[in-house]
C-alpha cells in the first residue's frame, strides 16, 4: 500500500502539455543519452511499451521501424522505453530482425530502475505497477511537451494517427492556424477567429478564405 501511495503522488507531478519536458539520462540500445542533448533541433517522439518480447509490443515497436522514413521526413527522432534491461533489448531487437527482418534502428530507453516511466507518468496503478503503458510524448525542438497520448496494455497505437498529429502539431506552428476534424495533409486548415470588430468585418469581405461562419473559416496552405 505505502508503495501504491508513492506511485500515485508521481503520477499527480507528472508532466502536461505545454511543460518543460523532463530531463533525465539513460542508457538506450544506441549508447547513453541525456534528453536535453538528444535530437538537438528536432521534434522528439517517446513512446514506451510494456515489455520485451510481447506480441503486442513488437507489432508496435516493428510498426515505427518500418516507417521510421516519415518520421525522418518529419525532422523527428524515435525514443523507445520499457522496463527491461538493455540485455533484454539488445536480446529483442536481434530475435525481431532475424524472424521478420525488421530491424528496430532508433534508441529504446532500459528503465529498470523506472526513473524514466516515473518522471513521465507511463506507470498507471490500476493498469500495472511494474510495466510501463503505452504513453506517447511529442516533444518539439525547443524540449517543450505539446501532445500526449496513453493507450491501455492490451490496445496497439495506430501509427497512422500519430504521424498525422506530428504534422499537424508542425503545420500549426509553421502558418498559425489549427486543425479541424480529422485533418490531413494538403487539406484546408482553421484559420484563427476575429478579435475585434475590425478584424469581423474584414474577415465577412476576405474572399480567400472559406466560410462556414464568421468564426469558422478555413484557407489553403499552399
Amino acid at each position: 500500500m505505502e508503495n501504491l501511495n508513492v506511485l500515485n503522488e508521481e503520477i499527480k507531478t507528472m508532466p502536461r502539455i505545454g511543460d518543460d519536458a523532463p530531463d533525465f539520462e539513460a542508457v538506450t540500445t544506441k549508447g547513453k543519452i541525456k534528453l536535453s542533448e538528444f535530437a538537438k533541433d528536432k521534434w522528439i517522439v517517446m513512446f514506451s511499451h510494456p515489455a520485451d518480447f510481447t506480441p503486442v509490443c513488437t507489432t508496435e515497436m516493428s510498426g515505427f521501424a518500418t516507417r521510421k522514413k516519415e518520421f525522418d521526413a518529419l525532422n523527428t527522432e524515435l525514443l523507445g522505453l520499457s522496463i527491461d534491461s538493455i540485455h533484454a533489448h539488445l536480446g529483442w531487437v536481434q530475435n525481431v530482425r532475424e524472424n521478420t527482418g525488421v530491424y528496430f534502428d532508433f534508441p529504446i530507453i532500459a528503465d529498470l530502475d523506472m526513473k524514466v516511466s516515473k518522471l513521465y507518468g507511463m506507470l498507471q496503478p490500476n493498469e500495472s505497477e511494474t510495466a510501463a503503458v503505452r504513453a506517447v510524448f511529442f516533444i518539439d525542438p525547443k524540449k517543450k511537451i505539446r501532445l500526449i497520448m496513453y493507450y491501455p496494455l492490451n490496445v496497439g497505437r495506430n501509427m497512422d494517427e500519430i504521424l498525422r498529429a506530428l504534422e499537424a502539431l508542425q503545420t500549426s506552428d509553421k502558418h498559425g492556424v489549427a486543425m479541424p476534424l480529422d485533418w490531413k495533409k494538403g487539406e484546408k486548415a482553421i484559420v484563427p477567429p476575429p478579435k475585434s470588430l475590425d478584424e469581423l468585418n474584414k474577415r465577412l469581405e476576405d474572399d480567400s478564405v472559406e466560410k462556414v461562419t464568421w468564426y469558422l473559416a478555413k484557407k489553403n496552405l499552399s
